[in-house]
């Protein structure tokens, strides 16, 4: 007879220290991940019940693991998958397996370089028009404008002009009421009774059933217009299975198309809000960026070229997504038995990593909580290798990097180019949901002369 195996895992924190602080937890986890971290180390672990354990790690080793070096075996968990793929279906963010590879493979050529260049245009004009009035004289809430930028750039690349302002905005609506009960149920799953009995789930699920319509409509219109507007509409409907030569279901394109709008809008709306908000608080890095977007338009006429030549611009994007990752965090199951280092850890182990306090972590990082964009330029880049993960990493890193991060220099750039930024704000306060959103941030966006 086999000897049982004998399982390891990092310094336990105590479940009754857990349980008694859940609920503060829950409002905020942060702070305690910060202090379990000092406390326990860059890896712990809690005991739930006699088998089950959770693990959750700063480490750069087991980020590199369980993400790159090992990632056949974990899968995203069964907390993302199900309650997600409740309100958005089956899609790449919600599936695992085979079926997400086969998704992955055939949705990647829509967003390849080449593919994203076609939108350059089309995303500059967009947020030149959602940014070219906004309110001078007063400091503003920053998130709202951003969050109507990022829906509309979104929109747009996604349909380009075939659909009207009415509808867009029905889907708004809804997009966003689902996303705030979708926190609520992920972080109170104690109360996920009353929802089911209050009806709230119900509601939520026909809120969803009423935006697959739309989107549905929006495709079959397309479909039947014969009509090419060169948008991502297009090329996902131009995309086929290399098994099959089939392309993908209508219901497959809108559970691809929902998951697509609210992956791709929510967290690049918290990305520029906080770079809003650091830029306004540094007005010598504003100055250094005004200083390189006037001297790239001198010698570059596309969009383009000024978005590769941009790179501090980049820089501070990319330090502003270090100290504030608007995918803040992320987690995995391992199907089978693993070791990592010196544990042993038993299947279906519940391990999250935190991007947060990976990128603050003070072994990794010179000054971490230290606002410092050229920590992304020339040699200094070299050292942000294997510690630093805005859009994750691995086969499942953001399949929309290339669009965010066009999307950010340009609209960064604009920003910058016709307003100066200024802020009574010393310190920003966050609410960490399924994305990390800034809370009250505000700035004055005083235009400069032209």
């Amino acid at each position: 007879m086999a000897a049982p195996k004998t399982y390891s895992y990092p310094k336990k924190l105590p479940l009754l220290n857990f349980f008694l602080k859940a609920e503060a937890i829950r409002k905020n986890p942060i702070p305690f991940h910060r202090r379990f971290f000092e406390t326990y180390g860059d890896t712990f672990s809690v005991k739930i019940g006699r088998k089950k354990h959770l693990m959750l790690s700063r480490d750069k080793e087991v980020v590199q693991h369980i993400l790159q070096k090992n990632h056949k075996n974990y899968y995203k968990s069964s907390i993302q998958t199900n309650y997600l793929s409740k309100y958005l279906g089956n899609g790449l963010l919600t599936s695992n397996g085979d079926f997400w590879l086969k998704q992955r493979r055939l949705i990647q050529p829509a967003f390849h370089k080449d593919k994203m260049v076609q939108l350059i245009d089309r995303m500059e004009h967009n947020i030149a028009s959602q940014l070219a009035n906004l309110d001078s004289t007063v400091e503003i809430p920053v998130f709202p404008v951003m969050n109507e930028l990022a829906f509309k750039v979104v929109a747009k690349s996604l349909f380009h002009l075939s659909v009207d302002e009415e509808k867009l905005s029905r889907l708004q609506r809804i997009i966003e009421k689902v996303q705030v009960f979708l926190v609520k149920e992920v972080r109170l799953p104690h109360k996920g009774w009353w929802f089911r009995l209050s009806g709230q789930v119900k509601k939520h699920r026909e809120l969803a059933a009423e935006s697959q319509q739309i989107i549905r409509s929006i495709i079959e219109e397309r479909k039947n217009s014969g009509e090419e507007h060169s948008d991502l509409l297009d090329m996902l409907l131009d995309t086929r299975y290399e098994d099959s030569g089939e392309p993908m279901s209508t219901q497959q394109l809108i559970d691809e198309i929902s998951i697509l709008f609210v992956a791709g809008h929510e967290t690049t709306a918290n990305a520029l809000t906080f770079t809003s908000h650091l830029l306004a608080r540094h007005p010598e890095v504003q100055e250094k960026v005004l200083e390189e977007i006037r001297e790239v338009e001198k010698n570059s006429h596309s969009s383009l070229e000024r978005i590769q030549q941009l790179k501090y611009t980049r820089a501070v994007i990319d330090e502003a997504m270090r100290l504030y990752p608007p995918a803040w965090i992320t987690d995995r199951e391992n199907l089978e038995d693993d070791q990592m280092g010196e544990y042993y850890i038993r299947k279906d182990t519940l391990v999250g990593v935190s991007f947060y306090e990976l990128h603050r972590h003070p072994e990794y990082w010179e000054k971490p909580d230290l606002f410092w964009p050229e920590r992304f330029l020339g040699d200094h880049k070299k050292k942000t290798a294997g510690i630093y993960y805005p859009f994750g990493a691995g086969p499942r890193m953001c399949i929309g990097m290339g669009f965010a991060v066009y999307e950010m220099v340009l609209a960064v750039s604009y920003l910058i180019k016709h307003y100066q930024l200024t802020t009574g704000m010393k310190d920003v306060k966050v609410n960490p949901l399924i994305t990390l959103k800034p809370l009250g941030v505000s700035v004055e966006f005083s235009r400069r002369p032209a």
